[in-house]
């Protein structure tokens, strides 16, 4: 019997999203069995509306196309369904004669697809939910990695390398610069930042994970300790750092807004950090932010993140066609020395709503480097091409 599938994008869009959209498009046609291919538009919260495109004839050249371009192909949304919209997105999909639901997103996404499966169960509707994995934030249980994470990191290495350069270049203009990432509560992508650095004198100097609390003595301390030794600090931080009371550094009057799950949009914590250390301290600092560029910018895109991108696309389709549902395609490394990763999946019950953080030995103790173990970890997702080299006269 033909069957008929839909996919989804959700939550901020990485560098590779497009590529696990293009890997579940091509599976799907490539399996002979799926009568129509829909795509969600604004993902759930353009399913509730009924808003959908048939993917079921893209030709080979534009998926290729859409797979190198940023931003979310279907467009994205951050939407909390309650369990009302989840009843009403399986009478939808049911209308539709759709079994297979594939969503590309992140920990909020996990969650969904994990209701949306346990509602189909209870009311004996046929329904294989998928999650598919997408986050820069690395946060996910039960992969080695996410796809996104990979392109960041790769982004933000060679951005703090040459903004780096750049206040190495003026020490007395601004000597001190403090670099805002992204990562919500995990720091994978403020531990990236420090993957170009090849001696004590490289940027960054000092790293500020969420993970870790820092108080405003140790942080003036610490800026002092290393402008004293190289005249010119560069530090990166997460920008959910908080203080030891739990306080955001943030600006108190940027921190207030609440995403639709309830996650805090804390904006300002670098410029708050550069004017604290310029009154206490003296020297001039100023801050670079990335912003979203860094999410989802193709100019430094990994390309071994957008194959393990369309590769759980891929995966997605083969195990709805498994009859598989409630679960999420993971990455397995099977190997360092010659690096290579496969697929497997995971229960959403041991993903939804939950975080992996940076493990505590992945930032040496005193915040200026990161150890050896997460650079044998971080360093063949970003892919084939090398990190810069960067050179310094005598």
């Amino acid at each position: 019997m033909p069957r008929k599938l839909a996919v989804g994008q959700s939550g901020g869009a990485t560098a590779v999203i497009n590529s696990s959209l293009v890997g579940v498009v091509r599976e799907a046609m490539q399996a002979g069995v799926f009568s129509e291919i829909w795509g969600m538009r604004r993902g759930v919260e353009g399913a509730l509306a009924d808003d959908f495109v048939d993917l079921s004839s893209l030709s080979q050249e534009k998926l290729e196309a859409i797979a190198y371009t940023p931003g979310a192909a279907l467009a994205s949304s951050r939407h909390k369904a309650p369990d009302e919209d989840i009843e009403r997105l399986l009478d939808i999909l049911r209308r539709r004669d759709i079994v297979s639901f594939l969503y590309i997103g992140g920990n909020d996404s996990a969650d969904t697809v994990h209701r949306l499966a346990a509602h189909a169960g209870h009311r004996g509707q046929s329904l294989q939910a998928i999650s598919i994995p997408k986050t820069i934030d690395n946060d996910l249980r039960g992969t080695d990695h996410c796809p996104g994470y990979g392109s960041i990191a790769r982004y933000v290495a060679i951005a703090t390398m040459d903004s780096a350069k750049d206040t190495e270049s003026m020490p007395t203009m601004y000597p001190i610069k403090i670099i805002e990432v992204m990562g919500r509560d995990a720091g994978w992508v403020v531990a990236a930042s420090a993957l170009g650095k090849r001696s004590p004198l490289d940027a960054p100097h000092l790293l500020y994970p969420p993970e870790r609390r820092l108080s405003l003595d140790q942080l003036l301390r610490d800026v002092d300790c290393v402008y004293r030794r190289y005249g010119y600090v560069v530090a990166v931080t997460a920008e959910t750092l908080r203080d030891t009371e739990g306080r955001p550094f943030a600006d108190p009057e940027l921190r207030s807004e609440l995403d639709k799950f309830g996650h805090p949009l804390i904006r300002g914590t670098a410029d708050m950090m550069c004017r604290i250390i310029q009154s206490e301290l003296g020297p001039r600092s100023r801050f670079d932010k990335p912003g979203s560029l860094q999410r989802m910018s193709m100019l430094c895109v990994s390309d071994t993140d957008l194959e393990e991108a369309e590769m759980v696309g891929r995966a997605a389709v083969r195990m709805a066609l498994g009859g598989e549902t409630d679960r999420m395609v993971t990455l397995i490394r099977e190997s360092d020395d010659s690096y290579r990763c496969s697929t497997g999946s995971s229960e959403l019950s041991d993903v939804a709503n939950q975080q992996r953080l940076l493990p505590s030995n992945a930032i040496l103790d005193d915040g200026s480097d990161v150890s050896d173990e997460f650079r044998r970890y971080a360093m063949p997702l970003l892919g084939r091409r090398p990190l810069p080299v960067y050179a310094r006269l005598g």
